[in-house]
């Protein structure tokens, strides 16, 4: 019995170490698949310029589609999609739902509502509106439901409270919206439906500036891994284990709520990311969050990469609406996940 008593740590150490060095394989992983979609969509587009712009003389034509438009819009959309997964991944732990995502409690749909309502009385009234008050519109949108979502974290009302109001708040803009679109004339309903199907191309001509604070936050909230693990265990063992719940539960809130309005104002709307990316991270890897938020970084990042490039070589002229390629790819994940865990009910 006491050799057994011995044997014991050695066994749960050598288990922990193992597991350490799967979850290093992983982010190696996705570290590379990350760089291998940065370079492709550095290197396709329409003009025949790529990253070899970065050491030999280019055309002054092809130095500016690299440097203030590909480059940027490739920036873009790896902070984006590592945002959305991020978010996705705390929600799913904030709120105990495998299936929740940055859609879900109304951020998305309150900035598409101020972003389309924008878009509406700026043509009725004739007003040429500069090209970044799109994207101001659409963040302001989603602080006034970070305002609301807040306030019910501090009366502590529970992540049902939350929940619900996130799925008012996505009837009640969907409602406005359709009436929106029915009334808009054709030259209007056209950007209403790119800007609520997203499009990394509105935030690509933005400076770096607007994106400082979506990495801060982003570097933050990748730091509450620990504090997360804890979180996940419930909420009256992460605090008898020392955690000040009530004090995480409004900042963590605050930090999503800011990722996810960021990155509407910068994409518009972009669904199944934040779905999608760590919850199968969750069942391929398991689910410590120490690993889980760096892996959905690298792999939404990745995700997002692939398909602003799928949107922007399927047609021979434009782009299609990448929330259109993220649906597309996306849905027939999240029918798969709902179909696993019902049969696993």
């Amino acid at each position: 019995m006491a050799l057994f008593r011995r044997r014991e740590p050695m066994v749960l150490s050598a288990l922990l170490i193992r597991q350490q060095q799967k979850y290093r394989y992983w982010l190696l992983g996705l570290g590379l698949a990350l760089a291998a979609a940065v370079l492709l969509s550095l290197q396709l587009g329409a003009v025949g310029v790529g990253i070899e712009a970065l050491w030999r003389p280019v055309s002054a034509l092809e130095q500016q589609v690299f440097w203030q438009l590909r480059l940027p819009r490739t920036l873009l959309a790896v902070l984006v999609g590592a945002s959305l997964a991020l978010c996705g991944a705390v929600l799913q732990v904030l709120l105990h739902n495998p299936l929740a995502e940055p859609g879900l409690i109304g951020i998305s749909s309150g900035a598409s509502l101020a972003a389309v309502l924008t878009l509406f009385f700026s043509a009725r009234l004739g007003l040429a509106l500069p090209y970044w008050s799109l994207s101001l519109a659409a963040f302001a949108g989603a602080l006034v439901v970070t305002g609301l979502l807040l306030a019910l974290a501090r009366r502590r009302l529970g992540q049902g409270a939350l929940l619900l109001f996130g799925v008012a708040v996505a009837i009640f803009a969907n409602a406005i919206l359709t009436w929106l679109l029915y009334l808009a004339d054709d030259a209007s309903l056209r950007t209403f439906l790119f800007w609520m199907m997203g499009s990394l191309g509105y935030g690509q001509q933005l400076s770096f500036w607007w994106w400082l604070p979506a990495v801060l936050t982003l570097g933050w909230l990748m730091g509450q891994g620990r504090r997360l693990d804890l979180l996940a265990l419930g909420e009256n063992q992460a605090r008898l284990l020392g955690l000040d719940v009530h004090r995480l539960r409004p900042r963590l809130v605050l930090a999503v709520c800011l990722l996810t309005a960021f990155s509407v104002a910068m994409a518009g709307v972009i669904g199944f990311v934040g779905l999608v990316v760590p919850h199968l991270l969750r069942l391929l890897a398991g689910g410590r969050q120490h690993f889980l938020l760096p892996a959905s970084v690298l792999a939404g990042a990745a995700l997002l990469t692939l398909a602003d490039v799928a949107a922007r070589q399927a047609l021979a002229v434009g782009e299609l609406p990448i929330g259109a390629v993220t649906a597309t790819l996306g849905a027939p994940v999240f029918i798969w996940l709902l179909v696993r865990r019902h049969a696993g009910a």
